[in-house]
């Protein structure tokens, strides 16, 4: 398999999270495609992903699977055994509204944000922006985290008793957050404490560093 990414991208993060949770590192190339060249938007990219996004999953067949949720659920069921996705029709019913709720409350909030209100990816990919819009999707992203944190007040994970591909959401609009130096709100105290957890775990520690060796021999 070839997982089309940028090894630093907060999208990117929530796939090779998923890859190492799942033990598939050696059976994945990764090939690089230059967001801040806007390689993402070339038409040699966008006839592997019409949405012109990242990642993207190329399987052996000629396959490509785009969408950060559809990517975890192929890997997650590769061997029978998802622990990502859920299991049982209430765990993935749970999984994937909180995974959503992730997306639309976080991190597609502080995506805007950083297309929008900020320099971006630079005048070469940013055509359009509305400095209003994103700043107003800021502040969701910030209520966004509050509204977490109240979740995690309550379990140990934003699904509830186990680790999912709904706190790998989470971690990418955190991640995300990082990078636009955008801080947690200080009295989102149970965000903050899962978030540090979560930054020790292998799987999140390791993300950018684990494409090195297929990079080397791509």
């Amino acid at each position: 398999m070839k997982i089309h990414d940028w090894a630093t991208g907060p999208y990117p993060a929530r796939v090779r999270i998923a890859i190492a949770e799942k033990n598939l590192r050696p059976r994945v190339t990764f090939v690089s495609v230059n967001l801040r060249k806007g390689e993402h938007k070339k038409p040699e990219f966008l006839a592997k992903n019409y949405s012109g996004t990242l990642p993207v999953l190329e399987l052996e067949d000629g396959t490509f699977i785009g969408e950060c949720t559809a990517i975890t659920e192929y890997l997650d069921a590769l061997d029978g055994a998802p622990v990502l996705t859920g299991r049982t029709p209430r765990e993935k019913g749970v999984i994937h509204m909180m995974n959503k709720r992730a997306e639309l409350e976080l991190l597609d909030a502080i995506s805007v944000y950083f297309h929008h209100a900020t320099p971006g990816l630079g005048p070469e990919v940013e055509i359009y922006q509305n400095a209003e819009w994103g700043l107003r999707q800021r502040d969701k992203a910030v209520r966004g985290m509050h509204y977490f944190d109240g979740i995690l007040k309550q379990q140990p994970f934003v699904a509830g008793e186990a680790f999912s591909m709904a706190d790998i959401a989470v971690i990418g609009g955190l991640i995300f957050a990082d990078l636009l130096k955008l801080p947690v709100p200080a009295e989102c105290e149970a965000l903050r404490a899962w978030y540090a957890r979560m930054q020790e775990r292998p799987s999140v520690k390791n993300r950018v560093t684990m494409s090195e060796p297929a990079d080397a021999s791509a």
